[in-house]
């Protein structure tokens, strides 16, 4: 590998590309994988049935493009948003990166700006680097708090073109309030920054925690973006999408690439919105084991993040790297993002959620007989 890399430092690489890393969590086959945030539930055989059958008679016309406007796909997606949402509102690509991508070709690029805020999603800073757009990164607060006045004020400071603000945020957990989405976007109006709410977990929010998609109705410049990965089970199938304005959609048509959804990612997506009920029934149980994570991991004396996703972050930890380690060589693959004395883990089944937690309890209590 360090040839390749040797190689790869002669070729004419874009500046602001040297030196960096491809995106990437560890990989390893372990019976438990709890680190990247999947829905660790298998599709319901009625939907995996249902893909089946959508894909089979997509398949008899693989010979032809697929639909570029992916119209009934988007008529699906906007009938699941609600909140009225229109067809013409939604967008999709292969995986939310891709939209979030798009956004930043239309809108960023040369001599702008993306603003966000560590600790936050750390493909924000490369999707960045790809689009060859200037990366800013915010401020948080204690406890990695983001408050609407500090939010507001480091907009204004920096004149953004576009924002973009995690809610659930990746890695903490936490939910935004509504408030640090309309101070951001007020913000931005002199410099008329285009704010992105990255909903990626929306669906494991706890009741009565609002979506940024009540404040799209006279917001031209601010775009919700969600996934069909996470609640829906889908992410080897790869389909992002957003809702905003239908100007916003209106710009990323200038920027996608021809027939850029399959007619294979289309019906699968399709085939899926048909059983939303199905789907989502997992989603409870996931929230369930995420709330018993919170409260199993305050019981060890440990400090998790109060989380609106389907993970939870944890702090309280003298060495992190060794914990993931040994949890490791007890099957169980947990993500260490780098953050001192804090992991993140995936709410998993009833059943992988138990294994970590006894695991990880075994771990603490040797831990402390060595002290």
């Amino acid at each position: 590998m360090s040839d390749v890399l040797e190689r790869l430092s002669k070729l004419p690489l874009r500046e602001n590309l040297r030196g960096l890393q491809p995106y990437g969590a560890p990989q390893l086959d372990v019976p438990i994988q709890l680190n990247v945030n999947e829905n660790t539930h298998p599709l319901p055989a009625e939907v995996s049935r249902a893909i089946a059958d959508e894909v089979f008679a997509a398949a008899q016309l693989l010979n032809r493009y697929p639909d570029r406007e992916f119209v009934e796909l988007r008529t699906r997606l906007a009938e699941y948003l609600g909140h009225g949402v229109n067809p013409g509102q939604v967008w999709a690509a292969n995986g939310s990166n891709e939209v979030l991508q798009q956004i930043l070709q239309a809108f960023g690029g040369p001599g702008r700006s993306l603003l966000s805020f560590p600790p936050t999603y750390s493909m924000y800073p490369l999707l960045a680097s790809g689009t060859d757009t200037t990366y800013i990164a915010g401020e948080r607060g204690a406890g990695f708090e983001l408050t609407p006045e500090s939010a507001a004020a480091q907009v204004r400071e920096h004149r953004p073109n576009i924002v973009f603000l995690c809610s659930p945020n990746n890695p903490t957990g936490t939910a935004l309030g509504q408030d640090v989405v309309t101070a951001v976007y007020e913000a931005g109006e002199d410099a008329q920054t285009v704010v992105v709410v990255d909903e990626a977990y929306s669906e494991f929010r706890h009741a009565g925690t609002p979506s940024a998609l009540e404040l799209l109705p006279g917001r031209s410049r601010l775009i919700v973006s969600r996934t069909m990965s996470k609640a829906f089970s889908l992410a080897g199938a790869r389909l992002g999408y957003l809702a905003a304005a239908e100007e916003v959609t209106a710009a990323l048509r200038l920027v996608r690439l021809p027939y850029h959804l399959s007619a294979v990612t289309q019906a699968t997506a399709n085939a899926a919105l048909k059983h939303v009920g199905a789907l989502l029934a997992n989603v409870e149980d996931i929230k369930v084991q995420r709330d018993r994570i919170v409260d199993e991991l305050t019981r060890m004396g440990l400090e998790p993040a109060a989380s609106d996703s389907n993970f939870v972050f944890f702090g309280g930890l003298r060495t992190p790297s060794k914990v993931w380690s040994r949890l490791v060589e007890k099957g169980i693959l947990v993500r260490d993002v780098g953050i001192s004395g804090h992991l993140r883990v995936t709410a998993g089944t009833e059943a992988e959620t138990s294994a970590f937690l006894e695991a990880l309890e075994d771990l603490l209590v040797e831990d402390r007989a060595q002290r």
